[in-house]
């Protein structure tokens, strides 16, 4: 595809996109800031918008995000709860730390099941009905989010390198979907996800000290 064929797909999608696909955008990149701030309200937020992507997602017959959202809802509530649970000296219980050798070897189990589930599933829902999926970058996509919202939860910094590996596979992924603006959202949070793990690792450090 050229670049002149690029920018007219992007013109005639853009046009297409309702307004409930712009605020969950807009939803989604507010959610992310929160994260990177460490703020609770990256929860109440981001629900705002994976409910909104569900829909979106059932609506296009794109079956891998929309069990990807209804995740990222599940752990929403979950992360929630865990990050404003607090010790017995009424103190935050969850900081911000790296992943030890254990925590890293859990980490790409989960990635690995979740990718070979995800994959199998969407390889027989394809030949069934589900024409919009593309298995292997939707099990990738879906995988690489799974394990970054699990660690997000757990306030591990490597979460981030997981959300920056499902933002890369998510820009293009969306684009051939003719969803094109969520596209351009992944492309913003591809990089607020690079700033993200910065301030992190800044934070895990001082946990540390």
């Amino acid at each position: 595809m050229s670049l002149a064929e690029i920018y007219q797909q992007f013109l005639a999608d853009i046009s297409r996109t309702t307004w409930y696909e712009y605020v969950a955008v807009f939803a989604g990149i507010a959610s992310v800031w929160y994260s990177r701030a460490e703020n609770i309200l990256v929860y109440p937020v981001g629900l705002i918008n994976t409910i909104i992507y569900i829909y979106i997602s059932f609506e296009g017959h794109l079956l891998g995000e929309a069990t990807v959202n209804f995740y990222y809802t599940v752990m929403s509530i979950s992360g929630w709860y865990m990050w404003t649970r607090k010790n017995q000296r009424k103190e935050i219980a969850l900081h911000i730390t790296w992943s030890d050798t254990k925590g890293w070897v859990q980490q790409i189990l989960f990635f690995l099941f979740f990718y070979t589930a995800i994959f199998t599933a969407l390889t027989y829902f394809k030949a069934a009905f589900f024409d919009g999926v593309i298995p292997w970058a939707d099990a990738f996509a879906s995988a690489t989010a799974f394990t970054g919202m699990w660690l997000m939860t757990k306030k591990k910094v490597e979460s981030w390198y997981w959300w920056i590996a499902t933002n890369i596979a998510s820009i293009p992924l969306y684009f051939v979907k003719h969803y094109v603006f969520t596209s351009v959202y992944y492309l913003v949070l591809l990089l607020m996800a690079v700033f993200g793990l910065f301030e992190w690792m800044k934070k895990a450090k001082l946990n540390k000290a």
